[in-house]
């Protein structure tokens, strides 16, 4: 059974830094898409980061480039999401989520999703 449960959310400052992770088990990290999502509170689901665990090639949303950083550890089976630089608007629950295709980026071709963890930017 595939399992993803992410941690690190809380309460940070604005220009603060939290680092989430996504610890996954159930599967092999072969060819797969990791995925971090966000949603605020009446807005859509937002995909802001991914990377593909074949090569650890990774992308970010306009959003967060340049201030968030996505990463594996293959030996912990975990996926973190560095976050520096926080902003009000980055307030949100945090999804991890993984997909079989690695090219995928749009929700719908993500099979599996954690629980999510909140994160709360205060200005």
């Amino acid at each position: 059974e595939v399992q993803l449960v992410e941690s690190g959310g809380g309460l940070v400052q604005a220009g603060g830094s939290l680092r989430l992770s996504c610890a996954a088990s159930g599967f092999l990290f072969s060819d797969s898409a990791i995925g971090w999502f966000r949603q605020a509170p009446g807005k859509e689901r937002e995909g802001i980061s991914y990377i593909s665990s074949g090569d650890s090639t990774t992308y970010y949303a306009d959003s967060v480039k340049g201030r968030f950083t996505i990463s594996i550890d293959y030996a912990r089976h975990t996926v973190y999401l560095q976050m520096n630089s926080l902003k009000p608007e980055d307030t949100a629950v945090y999804y991890c989520a993984l997909s079989s295709r690695w090219w995928a980026r749009a929700a719908y071709e993500f099979a599996y999703w954690g629980q999510g963890t909140q994160v709360t930017v205060s200005s």
